[in-house]
């Protein structure tokens, strides 16, 4: 095996072993992760740009991002009570497994609206866009 296929081989294996551990809940958790380092990274650089970056407005962004975080976590704990009651109601029987509800319509809503705080960054760096 060429060294190329063993490369491509470990990456799968990798990605095969964090599905299984993550499952697809955990991926949106990384994809939202990498969505905000790269709004705050590209935020920065915009503002730097522009002659606007300050230590002040950074922080700001860094307290933004964790109240993002704190939103999550509280939609995870609102997932995990509604599936307790859901499980120890007898008068409440869905047709369907609850495992997820309000976390993933949460991390999917903060994704979409990273990409276009990142988006936004682009254009203040000169990205050329296309009109809507």
């Amino acid at each position: 095996m060429n060294q190329f296929t063993e490369i491509k081989a470990g990456v799968a294996a990798m990605v095969g072993a964090l599905s299984m551990i993550w499952g697809w809940l955990g991926w949106l958790v990384v994809g939202w992760v990498v969505c905000m380092a790269i709004d705050y990274i590209s935020g920065s650089a915009a503002a730097a740009k522009a002659g606007k970056w300050s230590s002040a407005k950074a922080r700001d962004g860094i307290w933004h991002k964790a109240g993002m975080i704190l939103v999550v976590v509280v939609s995870a704990i609102a997932d995990a009570v509604l599936a307790e009651v859901v499980e120890h109601l007898p008068a409440v029987q869905l047709p369907f497994e609850l495992s997820g509800l309000i976390c993933p319509v949460v991390l999917v809503w903060y994704i979409v609206t990273e990409l276009g705080s990142i988006t936004e960054n682009a254009v203040a760096m000169g990205a050329p866009v296309p009109a809507w």
